[in-house]
C-alpha cells in the first residue's frame, strides 16, 4: 500500500516576487486535482540585496544597472485576503498561509514586523545569499568566484549559524540549495564530500527542535540527506515542492512519501502538520 500524499508545504504563487507565473487559484486547484490535505503558500519575505548574474534573469525593475537586485516589499496585506478568498472558493482544500524567510537572521526586525501583520502557518526559514566583495550574491555568482566545493561548504556553515541565530522559523527549506546550481565544470556532484558538513547544519537544526524540508526539486539526493537528519536526531519533516507554477505543485510527491515511509516518518492525527517518527 502506497503512502498518502503529504501537504504541499513550499508552494509560491503571483504574490512571490519571483513567481510571475504563479498563480494561487490555479495552485490550489491542482492541490484538489491530486488529493492533496493541504497547501501552504510560503511566499518570498527577502531585505538581502544581492548581486545577481546575469540580471537579465529577473524582472528588470528590480535590478539596479550595476546588478543589485533589491527584493520589493511583501504585500502581507493583500496577499492574507488572497488566501481568505482561496479558501472560500476551496472549502475542501485546508490552505495554509505562509512565508519563505530569506536569511532571517540578518533581518530581524523586519520580518518581526510583518509576521505581526497577520496569522502565518508556516514560516520557511532559507538561505539563498552568502556575503562576498561588500555585498551578497547567490550560488551561481559563488560559484564563479570560488571553487565549487567551497561554497558548499561555506553554505552549510552559514545554515548552522542561520539556525542558531534566529528563531523566528520553524522549517528549515532546501538545504541542498547550492547543488541546484552545481557548476557542470566541477564534474558530477558527490554529496558524500560534504556528510561531514551537511551532518553539522543538520544537527544544528535538529537540536533547535525545527523541522527539515523534504525539498522534491533535487529527489537524487534526498535519501542521503534524510538518512543523516535521522542519525543527527532530527523528528519531524515536511514536504516541499517550491513551486513556482501551478504545474509544479507537488512534483515527485510520490516518491518523496515513500522514502519518508521507509525512513519511520508517518502523518499524525492532523494531516496538515509535519510528519513525525
Amino acid at each position: 500500500m502506497s503512502s498518502p500524499l503529504p501537504p504541499d508545504s513550499h508552494v509560491h504563487s503571483e504574490w512571490s516576487w519571483d513567481a510571475l507565473a504563479g498563480s494561487m487559484e490555479d495552485s490550489c486547484a491542482r492541490a484538489v486535482a491530486l488529493g492533496l490535505p493541504a497547501i501552504a503558500f510560503t511566499e518570498h519575505l527577502d531585505h538581502t540585496a544581492w548581486t545577481v548574474e546575469p540580471p537579465d534573469d529577473f524582472p528588470p525593475s528590480i535590478v539596479s544597472p550595476d546588478g543589485v537586485l533589491t527584493p520589493p516589499a511583501f504585500d502581507a496585506v493583500g496577499y492574507l485576503a488572497a488566501v481568505d478568498r482561496c479558501r472560500q472558493r476551496f472549502p475542501g482544500l485546508r490552505i495554509l498561509s505562509g512565508v519563505e524567510v530569506g536569511e532571517p537572521h540578518r533581518h530581524a526586525d523586519a520580518v518581526t514586523a510583518v509576521l505581526a501583520v497577520g496569522t502565518f502557518d508556516r514560516v520557511l526559514g532559507s538561505l539563498h545569499c552568502l556575503p562576498i566583495d561588500g555585498g551578497f550574491t547567490e550560488p551561481p555568482g559563488l560559484y564563479r568566484r570560488h571553487a565549487a566545493a567551497e561554497v558548499v561548504r561555506r553554505y552549510l556553515a552559514e545554515i548552522a549559524r542561520m539556525v542558531d541565530e534566529s528563531d523566528l522559523f520553524s522549517v528549515l527549506a532546501h538545504v541542498d540549495y547550492p547543488l541546484r546550481y552545481w557548476p557542470a565544470g566541477a564534474g558530477p556532484v558527490d554529496v558524500s564530500r560534504f556528510e561531514a558538513e551537511f551532518r553539522h547544519a543538520l544537527r544544528a537544526t535538529a537540536g533547535a527542535g525545527r523541522v527539515l524540508e523534504i525539498n522534491t526539486r533535487i529527489p537524487s539526493i534526498q535519501t542521503t540527506l534524510l538518512r543523516w537528519w535521522c542519525d543527527e536526531g532530527g523528528a519531524a519533516v515536511t514536504f516541499g515542492s517550491d513551486a513556482h507554477r501551478a504545474e509544479e505543485v507537488a512534483e515527485n510527491f510520490r516518491e518523496a512519501a515513500e522514502l519518508a515511509s521507509a525512513h519511520g516518518f508517518r502523518p499524525t492525527a492532523n494531516p496538515y502538520e509535519p510528519w513525525i517518527r
